[in-house]
């Protein structure tokens, strides 16, 4: 092995360890990685696919499109310019991505994010008062914009309105079916040795009394979320809209890389965020989404962003459980 392919399977390793940083859905870390010479292959695990949740994959695929943009980021702060093929392979449908090294100058603005990749976290607690200003929801606007997605701040009143409302029924219509809260509690612990799921550490116990207008789901299942429960998520916050112009698989990564630039945007700014799925994941309030908000992208996210103090970090998988390194042995 020459001295140039061990430091680029070293990038890749790298890139791995980076990747596995990224949000997903339920911390769930749909993820696997092969590493062949050169290559490093992104591939979903469908073994954590929520399937009562959502049965499409839109989260599972959008968990992946992060991962896969922290592994660029990663690969330019190594010094490389990284090369992405979304879903190369027809005959591997859990081939989502493959990266390889371009010729290409690297991308200082993609370099400049990876210290910020193990500082960005879901922050479920309450949001200081506060607008974020203009020139900062801007730069997240433009984040989008360059993955190939619609960032969307939600401005006018009736819009907030309704964004909130369509929040609330969806997160009502879950939390009444059975299924829903069995695969939920699947996927919260109480086990501190536990490297996946959401941490009771991390969210805010629930005792009826959270003040929410656009309400944070409700991951305390064992009645010991150990963050305040008042965590007042409201409509007057900073709320934005994520979207593609397409609603298949390709645009769902690309969403996903979208997000998790948007979220290290958010990071390196000093802000925070948290998400809501509720309003896509079902169908219904999906398409009322559309409708209401007048909008003709396809709404993948809502993301609101403010200030809070940090929250414990969530947990991760080891690499050995993810990443099949061919290029040792």
């Amino acid at each position: 092995m020459t001295t140039t392919t061990y430091a680029i399977d070293e990038a890749f390793r790298r890139a791995v360890v980076r990747a596995m940083l990224a949000p997903s859905v339920h911390n769930t870390q749909p993820w696997r990685f092969v590493l062949r010479s050169g290559v490093l292959d992104v591939f979903a695990d469908r073994g954590r696919q929520l399937a009562v949740l959502e049965p499409t994959g839109r989260q599972l695929q959008l968990s992946v499109g992060c991962a896969i943009f922290n592994a660029r980021v990663s690969l330019a702060a190594s010094g490389a310019s990284p090369a992405v093929r979304l879903l190369p392979d027809p005959a591997q449908p859990s081939l989502l991505a493959s990266i390889d090294l371009g010729d290409g100058a690297v991308d200082r603005e993609l370099a400049a994010l990876d210290p910020v990749i193990g500082l960005r976290q879901t922050n479920r607690r309450r949001f200081a008062s506060g607008e974020v200003p203009p020139e900062v929801v801007r730069t997240l606007v433009a984040a989008a914009e360059r993955e190939g997605a619609i960032l969307l701040p939600v401005v006018l009143e009736d819009d907030r309105v309704a964004l909130a409302r369509l929040v609330q029924r969806a997160d009502s219509l879950e939390i009444s079916d059975p299924a829903y809260r069995a695969e939920l509690r699947a996927w919260t612990t109480t086990d501190p040795d536990r490297r996946d799921g959401v941490r009771a550490l991390v969210v805010p116990h629930v005792d009826g009394t959270a003040g929410d207008e656009v309400p944070i789901r409700d991951f305390d299942s064992q009645g010991q979320g150990a963050l305040p429960p008042q965590t007042r998520s409201g409509r007057e916050q900073c709320l934005l809209l994520l979207g593609t112009n397409t609603d298949r698989p390709e645009a769902w990564l690309r969403a996903g890389e979208a997000l998790e630039r948007v979220w290290l945007e958010v990071t390196r700014a000093g802000y925070v965020a948290s998400l809501f799925s509720q309003p896509v994941e079902v169908a219904v309030i999906r398409a009322q989404l559309r409708t209401e908000l007048r909008l003709s992208m396809h709404p993948h996210m809502v993301i609101r962003v403010g200030r809070a103090p940090v929250t414990p970090a969530s947990r991760r998988r080891r690499v050995a459980d993810v990443l099949d390194d061919r290029t040792v042995g």
